[in-house]
C-alpha cells in the first residue's frame, strides 16, 4: 500500500542545485579556493563536517604549536598576515587569521555536514554530492564542478602494533595531545620522530615528563634557521640557481655544522637529500626548534622500533624493555578521499591525485583537488589561484552565452 512521505522525511532529504562549485572542506585549502572564486565572481558552497573552519588546527593540534615556516610562506591568496604578527605565528594567531580571512571574503560554510558520497552523473553531466548531518538530515548537492579540499591530513593513522590493546595505560594519537602538563614525572613513549613526534617529545620534557621517542626509520633534521635566515627560504633561493641535489648537499653540510652529527644520538639520516626525499616521497624534514638539545642532554631518549607492548611495558626491537605510563602515537595522517569520492581515474587508492606535481590540481569532468601537493600552505595557495581561474573562465563564458539566449526585455528578471 502506497503511503505519502511524512513532512519530516521531506524536510530531512533536500536537493540543492549549486550554480558554481561545491568545495568539500573548510580548512585553509577550502578557504583559499573560496576566496579566489569570490574574486572571480563565481558562487560556491563550502561543505564542512565539523562545526568550525580549520577543524584540524582548532581541535587536533597541541597548544605550543607554531607555524614552522615564516609567515610570508604561509599566508593565503589576496590577504596577508597582519603586520604585528611575529615571523612564526602561534596556533591561536593562525586560527584568528583564518577567521579574518573567511569574514573578509564572506565565506560561510555549511557546517556539520559530512559528505557520504560524491559521484559524477554521466547522463546529466553533473556532480551529485550527498551529505549527512548529526540530526539525521540529508542533502544532495548538484553542481558542475567539485573541488576536493579535504587535504592530506583528514584522518589519523593508528598503526597496528602487537599488544597495544593490552598495554593498560593511556594511549592517544598526537591529534588528541594538548600539553605535557598532566604527564609531569611520567614515562611516556612517543611513537614517531617527525615534526610532531619531535615537538611532542620536547613539550613533554619541558613539563617534567620522561619521554622516549621511537625512531624506527631514518629522518632528516635541519635547523629552522641558518645564520638568522629561514632554512626553507634559503633552500628556495638556492633552487633558483642550483640543481636540487646540490642544494641538498649544501643544506646537509650547514646542518652538520650547526647541529653536529645527529647519528651520534640514534637518529639516522636517509640516503636521499631532504628536498629530494620531500619531492619523491612526501616526507618532510624535521625543522629543529629545541628537541635536539633535549636529546643531546638525555632528557629525551631516542629508542629503536617497537616489537610489542604488554601490560605497562614496551619491548623494543633491540630486546630492551621499558616500563612506561603512557603512549603518544605521532604516526601521522592520511587522506579520506577514497571513502567518499566514487572516482578512480584522477585519485589513487591512497587518496592522492595520480598526476604528479605541478599538474595534480585538475581532473576531468569538473573535478579539482587542492592541498595535495605535499608543499604546505604555499602549495595550496598556488592551487587555489589556478582552480579559481579555470572555473571562472568557464563560468563567465557560460553566463555570457545564457544572457545572449534571453530576450532583451526579459533579462531584468532572469536569474543564473
Amino acid at each position: 500500500m502506497f503511503t505519502f512521505p511524512s513532512e519530516q522525511d521531506l524536510i530531512s532529504r533536500r536537493c540543492v542545485w549549486v550554480n558554481g562549485p561545491v568545495i568539500v572542506g573548510a580548512g585553509p585549502s577550502g578557504l583559499a579556493v573560496g576566496a579566489c572564486l569570490r574574486e572571480q565572481g563565481v558562487p560556491f558552497v563550502v561543505i564542512e563536517r565539523s562545526d568550525c573552519i580549520a577543524s584540524l588546527w582548532q581541535k587536533r593540534t597541541y597548544d605550543r604549536l607554531k607555524l614552522h615556516l615564516p609567515k610570508k610562506f604561509c599566508q593565503l591568496p589576496k590577504f596577508p598576515f597582519p603586520n604585528h604578527y611575529p615571523e612564526y605565528p602561534t596556533k591561536r594567531q593562525f586560527i584568528e587569521y583564518l577567521e579574518l580571512y573567511a569574514k573578509h571574503f564572506d565565506i560561510k560554510p555549511q557546517f556539520n555536514e559530512c559528505v557520504q558520497s560524491a559521484k559524477y552523473d554521466e547522463t546529466c553531466s553533473v556532480w551529485r554530492v550527498k551529505t549527512g548531518s548529526p540530526n539525521g538530515s540529508e542533502v544532495e548537492y548538484i553542481c558542475q564542478w567539485l573541488v576536493v579540499a579535504t587535504g592530506e591530513n583528514a584522518e589519523r593513522v593508528v598503526p597496528d602494533i602487537e599488544g597495544l590493546k593490552d598495554f593498560g595505560g593511556e594511549v592517544i594519537h598526537a591529534c588528541d595531545y594538548k600539553s605535557g602538563g598532566k604527564y609531569h614525572g611520567k614515562k611516556v613513549v612517543v611513537v614517531g620522530c617527525g615534526n610532531s613526534g619531535m615537538e611532542v617529545s620536547l613539550d613533554l620534557s619541558n613539563h617534567g615528563a620522561q619521554p622516549s621517542m621511537v625512531c624506527r626509520s631514518s629522518v632528516h633534521v635541519l635547523p629552522r634557521e641558518i645564520f638568522g635566515k629561514s632554512t626553507f627560504e634559503l633552500a628556495m633561493f638556492m633552487m633558483k640557481w642550483l640543481p636540487i641535489w646540490l642544494v641538498d648537499k649544501i643544506l646537509l653540510v650547514l646542518a652538520w655544522f650547526i647541529l653536529g652529527n645527529i647519528e651520534n644520538y640514534g637518529l639516522k639520516r636517509p640516503s636521499l637529500g631532504p628536498l629530494e626525499l620531500k619531492n619523491k616521497q612526501g616526507k618532510t624534514p624535521v625543522l629543529d626548534i629545541g628537541a635536539l638539545e633535549k636529546i643531546r642532554s638525555g632528557k629525551v631518549k631516542v629508542v629503536p622500533g617497537i616489537k610489542k607492548f604488554s601490560c605497562g611495558t614496551v619491548e623494543l626491537v633491540s630486546g630492551e624493555k621499558l616500563e612506561i605510563d603512557s603512549v603518544v602515537l605521532a604516526t601521522g595522517y592520511c587522506s579520506n578521499v577514497p571513502y567518499w569520492l566514487q572516482e578512480s581515474e584522477f585519485f589513487s587508492k591512497n587518496g592522492f591525485p595520480k598526476t604528479p606535481f605541478p599538474n595534480n590540481w585538475k581532473g576531468n569532468s569538473g573535478l579539482y583537488a587542492i592541498g595535495f601537493t605535499r608543499r604546505g600552505l604555499a602549495g595550496a595557495s598556488a592551487d587555489a589561484i589556478k582552480i579559481a581561474q579555470d572555473i571562472g573562465k568557464v563560468y563567465k563564458e557560460d553566463l555570457k552565452q545564457k544572457k545572449q539566449k534571453v530576450p532583451t526585455h526579459r533579462r531584468c528578471i532572469s536569474t543564473f
